[in-house]
Formats: C-alpha cells, structure tokens, sequence
C-alpha cells in the first residue's frame, strides 16, 4: 500500500491514534503471550551435556553461574563453517548490549555452537564481541534441541525443526556431478548465505538456529521453552528498527553481512 504524500498533520495524527490503539493492542497481546510463555511445563534434564568454554569444561548447569534462570542461543557454526552464519551473526551484534543487565537479574546467557572452542574464540575476536559462548562439539546437545541433524536424517527426511518434518533433501539429478548440482541457483538466498560460511547448502542446513530457555530449581535443570525460525524475529535487532523505518525491511535477497564485511564485497 502507497503511503499518502502531502498529508496535513491532523490527517497525520487521526492515523497515527488509529494505529496507535492497534499497536497497544499487540503489545497486550504479546505481554498474554509471555505470561503464558512462562507457564509452559518444565521437563527435567538428566542428561549430563558437556561444554568447553573460555573457563574450561562445564556442564549445562555449570552455565548458570549461580543464577536460577538460562537463556542459550544456537548459533549456527558448524564444526565444517570458516565463518559464523551471517544472519546468526547480525542477531549476535546485539548480545553484547544486553547479557550484562540479564546477568544482574538472575538471567545467565549464553551462545552455544558446535565449532570447537578455538574456532569460536577466533571469529568472537574477529567480530570484536564479549558475550560468553561455548562449544558443544562432542555432546548430543545441539541434536536433542533440535537444531543440528546428520546427513542421513537429511537424505531421509527425518529433519523435524521448528516442531515440523521437512522433506528430504534433493539427490544430484543422475549423470551430473555434485559440484555442479550444488552450485546450480548460485544466487538463491540459501546459496549465498552458505557461501558466507564457506560451506555448501547441506552442509550449511544441518545446523539450524533456535533459543532455548532453562530453570534451576534446588539443584535440578529443567526446560522451560525452545523457539526457532521466524521465532527468532523478535531476537533480531536490526528488523525492530526496520520495521518502523518509512520503508520497511524493504528486502531483495540476502543483503546483511558479517558487519565486518560490508563495503568488501
């Protein structure tokens, strides 16, 4: 829809009004969708995930730090990535802001990947950040939450994210190589976005994004909610701002970098 040019501004401000009660109404909705958010069931985790970080080994409930509550992100660096995912990346630039104030409310943060440690320290100083990430390279962690899946659940079509199946993935078409079935659509969003990582589509889509909440509670780790996809959206602050620019997201393609890429490619 074109917005009017050449409004008065009691045209203006009668728009305004009306979209501000439509806005109220969205932020009630989302304050009834919280509530109920942290009313989901809890289910209790025996498993014992272990974790390598900047202060060595630690489990699950080692991330809590002495606070109650655990937000983690999955950030998707596979161990086969030269790069963080770049629109995980663009979500992460906004981490060192906030874990600090989440930390002195009873909130320990965390990003968790399956890069090995050493992979994760390098590309955190490349991108100038502080926020606290471990590796989960050898644990079943990133599998049970759903957002790492093998090969074969790939070819099967045994991938569920975001609590739905995805279909198999597509064979090379018969008599053609691999390379060439993988570079065909080079400029497809998935396909670029791949390329950022130095991998290729599958590769790239085994691992997958998602946040995940956790409680302890008299020494037990429970989880309280996990969200994934489009459900990120809130997560990502870069669209918060688009979204109430005059022209949107206003989006052709992958357009977001690793911020320190831009004007380099």
């Amino acid at each position: 829809m074109t917005a009017m040019l050449n409004a008065t501004r009691e045209q203006w401000l009668a728009a305004r009004l009306d979209l501000l009660e439509e806005e109220k109404e969205l932020t009630r909705q989302s304050d009834a969708l919280a509530a109920k958010r942290q009313q989901l069931p809890r289910v209790r985790i025996d498993k014992d995930y272990r974790f390598d970080t900047e202060g060595g080994e630690a489990s699950l409930k080692d991330l809590f730090g002495g606070r109650s509550q655990l937000l983690i992100y999955h950030f998707m660096f596979g161990p086969d990535y030269s790069a963080a995912c770049p629109s995980c990346s663009s979500i992460a630039d906004g981490f060192n802001g906030f874990f600090v104030h989440l930390e002195n409310h009873d909130v320990a943060f965390w990003a968790v990947s399956r890069a090995p440690l050493a992979k994760l320290e390098a590309f955190k100083r490349r991108m100038d950040w502080s926020f606290p990430w471990a590796s989960s390279a050898g644990s079943d962690f990133n599998a049970d939450f759903s957002v790492w899946f093998s090969p074969e659940q790939q070819r099967r079509g045994e991938i569920e994210y975001n609590y739905r199946r995805e279909p198999p993935a597509p064979e090379p078409p018969t008599g053609k190589p691999v390379p060439e079935w993988q570079s065909r659509g080079s400029d497809e969003p998935i396909v670029q976005i791949a390329s950022m990582t130095g991998t290729d589509v599958p590769t790239y889509t085994r691992d997958r994004p998602g946040v995940s909440a956790f409680e302890l509670i008299d020494g037990v780790v429970y989880h309280s909610y996990s969200s994934y996809a489009r459900g990120l959206d809130g997560l990502w602050g870069m669209y918060q701002w688009l979204d109430r620019a005059p022209k949107g997201r206003n989006e052709t393609g992958i357009w977001w970098r690793h911020h320190d890429r831009y004007g380099k490619e």
